[in-house]
């Protein structure tokens, strides 16, 4: 379990390693704002949901204790609200939304009501537990990287370990220690390779009905398009694919396909001002010196993060 000495003395780390108080944690010539800024990582959020959902502990967590269904664009705000802050906002920003998180996942507690892979009924969960926060922050390192490379130039294998090195630095706004990560990019590719294959991950029957409240637009009043249902389960373990009940046959292979042909063809040349996310604009703003973001950022920002600016 992580206390709250533990989770403040890896605050103290952020700290010390940030780049500078305005710049904040990673600064606009890390490769974490490089890549976080692009709105196209999100074309992997459904993987790495998915993949957070397999974890028994995780599925029970947002079953009993989210807003997800109750409101759905409140939670996505919320969270990459909190997410988006400890990237790109101000030292003092990333630190406070850090705690956010950490008083949040204080709450989350509870029993698992059904079996499911090697955690019995009956055993006990918790959302500030430090495998399953390990797990949750792998599931968005990955992923992002993933989704990244399918529609702009992949990173090389240094700049991989670039970005995992300051992903390391992320994690301990989670408050997971450096001792209890993978030390470079191959052994933390053999950790999310090892996780898919283990009894860790099952899809419980709570995963399975949150991702159908999603994937079939219930929880949202916005159905997922059939192209991004397929390139969710193409991003996906097959296993765990299949015990999501997503298909991916040729006909959603073709899907697919048409959609990622039209996406690397017109996203790469789409001006910066339409590619990258809010909260990377209003960054871009702050060092600048400016008080507020213009009202175009500040739009852009009620989209991502339900509020003109980070908190």
């Amino acid at each position: 379990m992580l206390s709250a000495d533990d989770f403040e003395s890896s605050l103290d780390s952020v700290r010390e390693a940030a780049v500078d108080p305005i710049k904040g944690i990673f600064g606009p010539e890390s490769l974490t704002w490089r890549v976080d800024r692009e709105a196209a990582v999100f074309l992997g959020g459904g993987r790495a949901l998915l993949l957070q959902l397999a974890h028994p502990w995780v599925a029970a967590a947002v079953s009993e204790h989210s807003r997800t269904f109750a409101d759905p664009v409140g939670r996505f705000h919320r969270t990459f609200n909190i997410t988006f802050t400890m990237v790109f906002g101000s030292l003092d920003q990333a630190l406070a939304a850090g705690r956010r998180l950490h008083r949040r996942h204080a709450g989350v507690t509870g029993i698992l009501p059904q079996a499911a892979g090697r955690f019995e009924a009956g055993s006990a969960y918790s959302a500030n537990e430090v495998s399953a926060l390990r797990w949750v922050h792998a599931t968005l390192v990955e992923s992002a990287l993933q989704t990244h490379d399918l529609v702009l130039p992949a990173l090389t294998d240094s700049e991989r370990e670039q970005y995992w090195a300051e992903a390391k630095l992320y994690a301990a706004l989670f408050g997971i220690r450096q001792a209890d990560l993978p030390p470079d990019w191959t052994s933390f590719t053999d950790y999310t390779e090892t996780m898919s294959r283990s009894d860790v991950l099952a899809v419980s029957p709570a995963a399975r009905a949150i991702a159908e409240q999603i994937f079939s637009g219930r929880a949202t009043g916005l159905r997922v398009p059939r192209w991004y249902r397929a390139l969710t389960a193409h991003l996906l373990p097959e296993r765990l694919a299949r015990e999501f009940g997503l298909e991916f046959g040729e006909r959603e292979q073709r899907s697919m396909d048409r959609a990622l042909t039209w996406i690397r063809r017109i996203y790469p040349h789409l001006p910066m001002r339409l590619r990258a996310v809010g909260p990377y604009q209003e960054a871009l703003a702050r060092l600048q010196g400016d008080k507020q973001p213009d009202l175009a950022v500040r739009w852009l920002n009620r989209l991502w993060i339900g509020r003109p600016m980070m908190e």
